[in-house]
Protein backbone atom coordinates (compact mmCIF):
# COMPACT_ATOMS: atom_id res chain seq x y z
CA UNK A 1 0.00 0.00 0.00
CA UNK A 2 0.96 3.40 -0.75
CA UNK A 3 0.72 5.61 2.24
CA UNK A 4 0.38 9.60 1.67
CA UNK A 5 -0.51 12.68 3.75
CA UNK A 6 -1.89 15.61 2.95
CA UNK A 7 -2.45 19.47 4.94
CA UNK A 8 -4.76 20.65 1.66
CA UNK A 9 -7.81 20.07 0.27
CA UNK A 10 -7.22 17.81 -3.07
CA UNK A 11 -11.10 17.51 -4.64
CA UNK A 12 -9.82 14.27 -6.34
CA UNK A 13 -8.22 12.92 -3.31
CA UNK A 14 -11.38 13.39 -1.56
CA UNK A 15 -13.84 11.68 -3.72
CA UNK A 16 -11.53 8.16 -3.43
CA UNK A 17 -11.35 8.79 0.35
CA UNK A 18 -14.72 9.68 0.81
CA UNK A 19 -16.18 6.47 -0.89
CA UNK A 20 -14.75 4.76 1.79
CA UNK A 21 -15.24 7.44 4.50
CA UNK A 22 -19.03 7.48 3.74
CA UNK A 23 -19.03 3.11 3.55
CA UNK A 24 -17.92 3.47 7.29
CA UNK A 25 -19.67 5.83 8.72
CA UNK A 26 -23.73 6.61 8.53
CA UNK A 27 -24.65 10.19 7.55
CA UNK A 28 -25.38 10.82 11.07
CA UNK A 29 -22.06 9.85 12.57
CA UNK A 30 -19.57 11.88 10.16
CA UNK A 31 -18.71 15.72 9.16
CA UNK A 32 -20.06 16.25 5.78
CA UNK A 33 -17.77 17.26 2.88
CA UNK A 34 -18.45 21.18 3.19
CA UNK A 35 -17.44 21.61 6.82
CA UNK A 36 -13.85 19.05 6.39
CA UNK A 37 -13.38 21.48 3.25
CA UNK A 38 -13.64 24.48 5.67
CA UNK A 39 -11.16 22.45 7.57
CA UNK A 40 -8.73 21.71 5.41
CA UNK A 41 -8.90 25.58 4.78
CA UNK A 42 -8.11 26.92 7.88
CA UNK A 43 -5.08 24.50 8.58
CA UNK A 44 -7.01 22.16 11.05
CA UNK A 45 -6.56 18.55 9.88
CA UNK A 46 -4.52 16.09 7.41
CA UNK A 47 -5.75 13.49 5.45
CA UNK A 48 -4.19 9.78 5.70
CA UNK A 49 -4.75 7.73 2.91
CA UNK A 50 -3.57 4.48 1.57
CA UNK A 51 -3.56 3.45 -2.01
CA UNK A 52 -3.38 0.06 -3.84
CA UNK A 53 -2.71 1.34 -7.33
CA UNK A 54 -5.22 4.23 -7.66
CA UNK A 55 -7.58 3.08 -5.44
CA UNK A 56 -7.98 4.18 -1.90
CA UNK A 57 -8.66 1.40 0.00
CA UNK A 58 -8.28 3.00 3.47
CA UNK A 59 -8.35 6.71 4.85
CA UNK A 60 -7.98 8.96 7.93
CA UNK A 61 -8.80 12.33 9.22
CA UNK A 62 -6.31 13.65 11.94
CA UNK A 63 -5.53 16.58 13.79
CA UNK A 64 -2.27 17.96 15.31
CA UNK A 65 -3.18 19.12 18.57
CA UNK A 66 0.97 21.04 19.05
CA UNK A 67 0.54 22.62 22.34
CA UNK A 68 -0.40 19.19 23.70
CA UNK A 69 2.00 17.59 21.17
CA UNK A 70 -0.74 14.85 20.59
CA UNK A 71 -2.14 13.63 17.55
CA UNK A 72 -6.50 13.58 17.44
CA UNK A 73 -7.37 10.51 15.26
CA UNK A 74 -10.87 11.79 14.25
CA UNK A 75 -12.23 9.20 11.56
CA UNK A 76 -10.04 6.04 10.16
CA UNK A 77 -11.43 3.46 7.84
CA UNK A 78 -10.87 0.35 5.99
CA UNK A 79 -13.02 -0.38 2.87
CA UNK A 80 -15.00 -2.98 3.38
CA UNK A 81 -13.51 -5.39 0.88
CA UNK A 82 -10.17 -4.75 2.73
CA UNK A 83 -11.74 -4.96 6.16
CA UNK A 84 -9.94 -8.14 8.43
CA UNK A 85 -6.76 -8.63 6.98
CA UNK A 86 -4.61 -6.24 8.85
CA UNK A 87 -5.25 -3.15 6.64
CA UNK A 88 -6.77 -1.29 9.81
CA UNK A 89 -3.51 -2.21 12.15
CA UNK A 90 -0.90 -1.30 9.24
CA UNK A 91 -2.32 1.99 8.81
CA UNK A 92 -2.35 2.66 12.22
CA UNK A 93 1.04 2.14 12.29
CA UNK A 94 2.09 3.93 9.38
CA UNK A 95 0.44 6.79 11.27
CA UNK A 96 2.40 6.08 14.54
CA UNK A 97 5.14 6.33 12.48
CA UNK A 98 4.64 9.63 11.37
CA UNK A 99 3.21 11.11 14.26
CA UNK A 100 6.19 10.00 16.70
CA UNK A 101 9.33 10.53 14.30
CA UNK A 102 7.73 13.35 11.89
CA UNK A 103 5.53 15.47 13.77
CA UNK A 104 7.27 15.10 16.95
CA UNK A 105 4.16 13.87 18.92
CA UNK A 106 4.43 12.30 22.79
CA UNK A 107 1.13 10.41 21.90
CA UNK A 108 -2.07 9.90 19.67
CA UNK A 109 -5.89 10.20 21.39
CA UNK A 110 -9.34 8.69 19.93
CA UNK A 111 -12.38 8.46 21.69
CA UNK A 112 -14.93 5.77 21.42
CA UNK A 113 -18.62 5.13 22.03
CA UNK A 114 -19.09 4.56 25.82
CA UNK A 115 -22.25 2.37 25.46
CA UNK A 116 -21.36 -1.52 25.95
CA UNK A 117 -22.45 -3.27 22.52
CA UNK A 118 -20.26 -5.79 20.77
CA UNK A 119 -19.85 -3.09 18.04
CA UNK A 120 -18.04 -0.97 20.57
CA UNK A 121 -15.92 -3.61 22.59
CA UNK A 122 -14.82 -5.10 18.96
CA UNK A 123 -13.49 -1.06 18.23
CA UNK A 124 -11.93 -1.13 21.80
CA UNK A 125 -10.33 -4.47 21.05
CA UNK A 126 -9.00 -2.67 17.43
CA UNK A 127 -7.65 -0.04 19.46
CA UNK A 128 -5.88 -2.11 22.20
CA UNK A 129 -4.28 -3.96 19.63
CA UNK A 130 -2.53 -1.29 18.29
CA UNK A 131 -1.61 -0.14 21.58
CA UNK A 132 -3.78 1.77 22.62
CA UNK A 133 -5.01 2.05 26.20
CA UNK A 134 -8.89 3.12 27.22
CA UNK A 135 -9.33 5.35 30.31
CA UNK A 136 -12.38 5.60 32.95
CA UNK A 137 -14.03 8.88 32.44
CA UNK A 138 -16.76 8.77 30.36
CA UNK A 139 -17.66 12.15 28.63
CA UNK A 140 -21.24 13.32 27.92
CA UNK A 141 -21.46 16.28 24.52
CA UNK A 142 -24.08 18.51 24.91
CA UNK A 143 -24.70 18.25 21.25
CA UNK A 144 -24.48 14.54 20.65
CA UNK A 145 -26.50 11.98 22.72
CA UNK A 146 -24.01 9.24 22.97
CA UNK A 147 -21.49 8.91 25.38
CA UNK A 148 -17.83 8.56 24.86
CA UNK A 149 -14.24 7.12 26.37
CA UNK A 150 -10.64 8.73 25.47
CA UNK A 151 -8.23 5.61 24.85
CA UNK A 152 -4.49 6.95 23.93
CA UNK A 153 -0.98 5.78 23.46
CA UNK A 154 2.26 7.17 24.79
CA UNK A 155 5.12 7.19 22.25
CA UNK A 156 8.49 5.85 24.23
CA UNK A 157 7.13 6.87 27.78
CA UNK A 158 5.02 5.27 30.14
CA UNK A 159 3.29 8.49 30.65
CA UNK A 160 -0.39 8.08 31.54
CA UNK A 161 -3.40 10.47 31.09
CA UNK A 162 -6.61 11.28 32.36
CA UNK A 163 -9.14 10.68 30.58
CA UNK A 164 -10.59 14.54 31.10
CA UNK A 165 -7.66 15.98 30.46
CA UNK A 166 -7.88 14.44 27.00
CA UNK A 167 -11.28 15.05 26.24
CA UNK A 168 -9.84 18.44 26.60
CA UNK A 169 -7.64 17.87 23.66
CA UNK A 170 -10.65 16.25 21.87
CA UNK A 171 -12.98 19.17 22.70
CA UNK A 172 -10.57 22.15 21.38
CA UNK A 173 -10.21 20.33 17.93
CA UNK A 174 -13.97 19.57 18.05
CA UNK A 175 -14.57 23.30 18.49
CA UNK A 176 -12.18 24.63 16.08
CA UNK A 177 -13.84 22.48 13.55
CA UNK A 178 -16.97 23.60 13.75
CA UNK A 179 -16.06 26.98 14.45
CA UNK A 180 -18.01 29.15 11.24
CA UNK A 181 -14.96 30.87 9.18
CA UNK A 182 -13.96 34.22 10.72
CA UNK A 183 -15.55 33.79 14.56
Amino acid sequence: MIYEITTRWDEVLWKKAEQVYEGAFPEHGRKNRALIRSMFERGICLLHTWRIGEDVVAMALTALNASARMLIIDYIAVRQDQRGHGVGLACMHDIRNWAENEANCWGMVIEVEAESSKENADRIRFWEKAGFHLTDYVHTYIWVPETYRAMYVSFGTSETYDGRQLFEFITEYHEKAYRVKGK
